[in-house]
């Protein structure tokens, strides 16, 4: 269903704002791994321990490659 939704929402989207999108989208995926060490930091038992640990690897893999990938298109505005 997310990813029905987001093909709808970027194909709606023009060009020149996909880089502001990419910018919130990474704002919100570090609030993701904000709340994810919270909660993991909160927990007692292994395995919230150990999801929650799978939850911040995940969430930073995303806002790495958000970042790059918004990088990459900034680069594209650049004038030599």
């Amino acid at each position: 269903l997310a990813t029905l939704t987001g093909r709808e929402v970027i194909t709606k989207v023009p060009p020149t704002l996909h880089t502001p999108l990419m910018s919130g989208a990474n704002a919100i995926s570090g609030i993701a791994v904000v709340g994810a060490l919270v909660v993991s930091a909160q927990v007692d038992s292994g395995l919230a321990q150990i999801l929650g640990i799978a939850a911040i690897v995940m969430a930073m893999i995303n806002v790495v490659g958000g970042f790059m990938v918004t990088d990459r298109m900034l680069e594209m505005f650049k004038k030599n």
